[in-house]
């Protein structure tokens, strides 16, 4: 009894481990799979873009494991799943071969990419603010890839100086940010919300001038 006890503790911890490495190489051999199906049903099928898809996938899902870890690890996990799944787009992209009309989308996924660790929160309220500024900054840069893609399909069509909306947004966004230092008593605290609202009024003001078809 107590050799099979300890064969069982010694294969649990085992197939605990396991199991992330088995689920990513899972979703990972599913996605090219997919990919590569469509675009052979499509017509437009390029098969040497296999060559940047599967090193893809494999990068991405060598990162699922160390996110389910957590800790330290994590970061380096969402990194190279972020990396692995930008490359695996150009991949696609590249084996449908409408790298000409889906170039946003290398907009966008970077974007998120950045924007996927507003969670992340530093002990100190400076950092905590420019971080969560960037990461609201991506999320704006993502929605106007998002726009590029859209006209670029002639979904919507937009007249000359639409941009400086995005423009606006960001500069609203900094300008927020820079509102919210002034919660925390901390060192250099005015000087951080100058430097924040200066090109926070700019970008606004510039973005408003584009809009109005400057």
């Amino acid at each position: 009894m107590s050799v099979e006890a300890e064969r069982t503790s010694l294969a649990e911890p085992y197939s605990r481990s396991s199991r992330p490495w088995l689920t990513s190489l899972a979703v990972a051999g599913l996605a090219c799979a997919t990919v590569a199906t469509a675009a052979q049903g499509s017509g437009q099928f390029h098969w040497w873009a296999v060559f940047i898809l599967i090193p893809a996938a494999l990068i991405a899902a060598s990162g699922g494991p160390l996110l389910a870890r957590g800790g330290g690890r994590a970061f380096a996990g969402y990194m190279l799943a972020c990396v692995g799944t930008i490359v695996f787009a150009v991949g696609a992209l590249l084996m449908f071969g409408v790298m000409g009309r889906g170039w946003p989308l290398l907009v966008v996924l970077p974007c998120l990419a950045v924007a996927g660790t507003y969670g992340w929160r530093a002990a100190h309220p400076l950092a905590r603010g420019l971080h969560r500024a960037v990461a609201l900054l991506a999320l704006t840069g993502a929605l106007l890839g998002l726009t590029l893609q859209l006209i670029r399909v002639d979904l919507i069509h937009l007249e000359t100086g639409w941009w400086g909306a995005f423009l606006m947004l960001a500069g609203a966004i900094v300008l927020g940010n820079a509102g919210e230092l002034t919660r925390h008593r901390m060192p250099y605290r005015l000087q951080a919300i100058t430097l924040l609202v200066g090109p926070a009024v700019i970008a606004f003001l510039l973005g408003l001038r584009f809009l109005r078809g400057w």
